[in-house]
């Protein structure tokens, strides 16, 4: 009996001890999965945002290193070839049953003529890999065109020469969209807290700033490469290329006198021969350079939308992906920029083979070519910062300032014939290959900002980027098919061509101003099917300040849809 009593003593002290024990234990579990004492969402969330920010940063970066290595290395390596391939000692004796100057006009062919169909299947490309994956496509395609120079025959370079053509369009596209896309997300990034208390649509022209700055670091990276592509020359064939007084023997006339390319110049460039050993270790140094542009893309550069974002560009239908870029040439925005863009193409591939050839290597030699290119390079990559002035000033003015030296130049250049063989004259033209420059300079970033202000909504940015690259490379086919003309017939073109873009943007500022409704076609709502998952229709992805520039354009433009742009709702009404 004593033994119980004792035992249900002990068994009613135990009750209120595991009581105590529970209540521990809660309070054990609360200090280990609740907040922590220090936490501050505040600093954390800006620490967050920061590190987004950092990686917008890191983003433009690596995409600007790795147009600038891509155009480098092709550049480069297509100049390099040129020269081996035109010297006929060279061919001779390494490729005597070989017509290499057959297949040289076949690889430019290749790489001028196949951009022509570009504007059919770029947007879709863009949209079908998602707009990092065809900037890594096409930088890998660059790549493979440097590693068929290896082996140099009508198999190799001819069909990769076509690959190179077909994306010349894409990889720009993607990477004037990439880029304005990066502002924006920079934007989104910095204004975090309005966009979380607020919930209101951004301010008109918000991101306008970020977009002038990436923009500009870009085309500051990017015609860096015109001096890079001169290092196999400065210093690899320089070493072998006979002085002007042989190269130059039979020239008479130069710069505004001459006729095509350069005509009189000796069919005998090289005073040695290159050994393959050394001509091995040059393309693979560009090869390695080739393969590290496709790691930075691969690596360093992040998505420009979200998975579920690439989605909703993608479920619009392919038939209309196909169809928007043609429906946007009815924006008369986009009209009246036609001639500039075609300019555009004309004047970067004027400096690289009439001017450079027809001015500069008549009255320097061969062995100079490379440094008028590189100060034109230099002066282009310093005065892409003058960009910046879109931060204070009105926006027609870099590019009305690049028009202005142009047509001075292009002027200049009609009236003067440099003399032969006369190196008193390399002052005079390193100046104007360094003014040409700084219009090239002026004029790309200008273009590209412009297309950004004015097409904020990211549904529309790759078609816009498309037909913009598209003229230009119309324009850059144009001046392949006219080089046997007279210099002055092409000075004309030119000159033509520059006061008709002007006229027409100016033509096109004055309709902005004066509030007159845009002709858009309307981008139909992202078709989802509910195959393997259930996605979600009210995403967040849809909606917020992404589609900000769609917004303001519906509010300012109330009618710019009309009823023959709208394109069916319905699934069974969609095109694709």
């Amino acid at each position: 009996m004593e033994k119980d009593i004792d035992s249900c003593q002990n068994g009613a002290k135990t009750v209120p001890s595991a009581g105590l024990g529970t209540e521990g234990t809660e309070t054990q579990l609360d200090d280990f999965v609740g907040a922590h004492p220090d936490y501050n969402e505040e600093e954390e969330e800006q620490k967050y945002f920061r590190r987004k920010r950092l990686g917008v940063i890191k983003n433009v970066v690596a995409a600007s290193l790795a147009g600038t290595l891509t155009y480098s290395v092709y550049l480069g390596l297509l100049q390099m070839q040129l020269i081996l391939h035109y010297d006929e000692t060279y061919r001779e004796v390494k490729y005597s049953n070989i017509r290499l100057e057959d297949i040289d006009h076949k690889v430019l062919m290749g790489i001028n003529v196949t951009p022509v169909a570009a504007l059919l299947y770029t947007p879709i490309l863009i949209r079908f890999f998602g707009t990092k994956w065809a900037m890594f496509l096409a930088v890998g395609i660059y790549a493979l065109f440097v590693s068929s120079n290896y082996w140099e025959r009508y198999y190799t370079l001819v069909p990769s020469a076509v690959a190179i053509g077909m994306v010349i369009v894409p990889l720009w596209a993607s990477m004037g969209t990439y880029i304005t896309r990066m502002a924006q997300k920079y934007y989104e990034y910095v204004n975090y807290k309005e966009e979380q208390e607020e919930r209101q649509r951004a301010p008109r022209d918000a991101s306008n700033a970020y977009i002038i700055v990436f923009q500009t670091i870009f085309y500051s990276c990017f015609h860096l490469s015109f001096v890079c592509a001169q290092m196999p020359m400065v210093f690899f064939l320089n070493n072998y290329l006979y002085q002007l007084n042989h190269t130059l023997f039979a020239v008479k006339h130069c710069g505004t006198l001459s006729h095509g390319t350069l005509p009189g110049f000796n069919k005998t460039v090289l005073q040695s021969l290159p050994r393959s050993v050394n001509l091995i270790i040059v393309e693979s140094a560009l090869m390695a350079a080739a393969f590290l542009a496709m790691l930075v893309v691969l690596v360093l550069c992040g998505a420009a939308y979200r998975p579920m974002e690439e989605i909703d560009m993608r479920s619009i239908g392919w038939g209309n992906i196909f169809q928007l870029p043609f429906k946007h040439m009815r924006d008369y925005r986009l009209r009246h920029l036609f001639p500039l863009f075609i300019y555009s193409g004309f004047e970067v591939l004027f400096v690289c083979t009439g001017f450079s050839l027809n001015y500069g290597v008549c009255a320097l030699g061969l062995e100079r070519l490379a440094y008028l290119l590189m100060a034109y390079g230099f002066s282009a990559s310093v005065c892409s910062s003058l960009a910046l002035c879109m931060l204070r000033l009105r926006r027609h003015i870099p590019l009305l300032v690049g028009a202005f030296i142009h047509a001075v130049l292009l002027v200049t250049l009609f009236c003067w014939a440099p003399e032969p063989r006369q190196l008193a004259q390399a002052p005079l033209l390193y100046s104007i290959a360094a003014l040409w420059g700084t219009g090239s300079a002026l004029n790309k970033t200008g273009i590209s900002i412009l297309l950004g202000l004015l097409y904020k909504k990211k549904e529309r940015q790759d078609f816009i980027f498309t037909i913009y690259h598209w003229w230009q490379a119309l324009a850059i086919f144009t001046v392949y098919l006219w080089s046997g003309l007279p210099m002055k017939a092409k000075l004309s073109i030119m000159l033509l061509t520059l006061v008709v873009a002007v006229g027409t943007y100016l033509w096109m500022e004055q309709k902005v101003a004066w509030n007159m409704e845009v002709r858009l076609p309307r981008i139909p709502r992202p078709r989802h099917k509910t195959r393997g998952y259930r996605y979600l229709e009210d995403n967040s992805d849809e909606t917020g300040s992404d589609g900000d520039g769609d917004k303001e354009d519906n509010d300012r433009h109330p009618t710019e849809a009309t009823s023959e742009d709208e394109l069916p709702k319905e699934d069974g009404e969609q095109l694709g």
